[in-house]
């Protein structure tokens, strides 16, 4: 028997979610790629402490999103939440470009960080509504490399265009708003199954308190802490604290890109190894891994290299954990919860991205960023692996079976 080409599934929400994660990409590390600019320069009244306040700022917004407006999409739609939000974080990255100074431009982020906080749960949480079953380790790593694609490109086109950062935040911001018509026609509405599960239940965080979800819960948001210490520390940061080490802040950036690189080629190769041994295998070993690297990073390379050796496979591994954690909470969580525990997830996480910025920013301002942020971020992937061991040993299978079911 064939499949008519009316009931083959629609690549677009593949590809356009993708896109929707570049632009996440894009628009998070932006401000990575400026800042050490804007401080050199003092332009808008920006120096370290304000640049921190900054970053910290935005992450702040991305962390309300996450918590507040992702949990939405589990009640009122995927696409039409997905839709808002890349409207929303477009419009006021592209408003930037008329700050005035540096407290406008800090309110600004933290209003785009809102959208961008609420957007990545709701395309992950969209992915795996149309990801056949098993297939939750591919699905989101794939969905993820657009974000780490968007933060390439930022690095690639910093390169080209910085000192004149408002280009950068001109290219984000029309991008998005330009992806939007797409987004709104060609997205497809919520899977009939999908709608039925969601109908049956309205949820919210409540429901992550109810047995069995509150320990594996905790576990997930503490791990996310960490990740998102490392991801948010590590692009936000990295080009300030190569900087401040004594490298050129072209150098910086060229690891920053150096970095996602690696995060790339790691997703390309951790989803389909989680989906054929099981996310708790591979995402254990990618944490651990992940600190020793930044151990090791402590240690100063003369020898170029290596430095972007070393970058690139830690870049592999701390970012393969990050969005591994993602895609272990679609199979933990039933389909009404996804969002929601997504969003929980994301949203606590955000507090440890915040940390993140912050700990380079003071370490920074003290003089003794490196090798110190380092041995932060390799205790923070050392944590990581503690709070996930605490996740029980649980068949998921039946709860996959369950949700498709019609």
């Amino acid at each position: 028997m064939t499949t008519s080409p009316s009931t083959l599934p629609s690549r677009w929400p593949v590809w356009l979610c993708w896109l929707a994660m570049v632009l996440d990409g894009f628009d998070l590390v932006v401000l990575g790629t400026v800042v050490p600019t804007l401080i050199k320069t003092g332009e808008l009244g920006f120096d370290a402490v304000s640049a921190t306040l900054v970053v910290t700022i935005t992450i702040v917004g991305v962390g309300v999103g996450a918590l507040f407006i992702s949990p939405l999409s589990d009640r009122f739609g995927r696409r039409k939440l997905l839709v808002a939000c890349v409207l929303w974080f477009s419009i006021f990255t592209l408003v930037v470009v008329w700050a005035p100074n540096v407290e406008v431009f800090g309110v600004l982020r933290f209003l785009g960080g809102i959208g961008l906080g609420a957007c990545l749960p709701s395309a992950l949480a969209y992915m795996n509504d149309y990801a056949p079953p098993g297939s939750a380790g591919k699905s989101t790593t794939r969905t993820m490399t657009g974000y780490h694609t968007g933060a390439v490109a930022t690095a690639f086109l910093a390169l080209m265009v910085v000192p004149d950062w408002r280009i950068m935040f001109v290219v984000g911001g029309i991008s998005g708003l330009a992806l939007v018509p797409f987004l709104w026609f060609k997205l497809p509405e919520m899977l009939p199954t999908v709608r039925t599960a969601g109908a049956k239940e309205r949820t919210g965080f409540r429901d992550l308190a109810k047995k069995p979800y509150p320990r594996i819960a905790m576990a997930i948001a503490a791990a996310s802490f960490m990740g998102l210490l490392l991801v948010f520390g590590l692009n936000t940061g990295l080009p300030l604290l190569m900087s401040s080490s004594g490298y050129p802040i072209t150098t910086g950036i060229t690891l920053l890109l150096v970095l996602n690189l690696g995060a790339v080629a790691g997703l390309m190769i951790s989803g389909v190894l989680a989906d054929r041994h099981g996310i708790r295998r591979i995402v254990l070993p990618c944490f651990g891994i992940a600190a020793v690297c930044l151990g090791v990073l402590s240690i100063k390379f003369e020898n170029a290299v290596l430095l972007n050796g070393l970058v690139f496979v830690t870049g592999v591994f701390v970012f393969s954990s990050q969005v591994l954690i993602y895609a272990w909470v679609t199979q933990l969580f039933p389909v009404h919860l996804r969002a929601t525990a997504l969003g929980f997830a994301a949203g606590v996480g955000r507090i440890g991205a915040i940390v993140g910025p912050a700990v380079i920013g003071g370490l920074v301002v003290a003089g003794i960023a490196h090798p110190w942020a380092f041995y932060v971020f390799a205790a923070a992937g050392a944590l990581a692996v503690i709070a996930l061991l605490a996740i029980p040993r649980t068949d998921v299978s039946a709860r996959t079976k369950v949700d498709a079911a019609p």
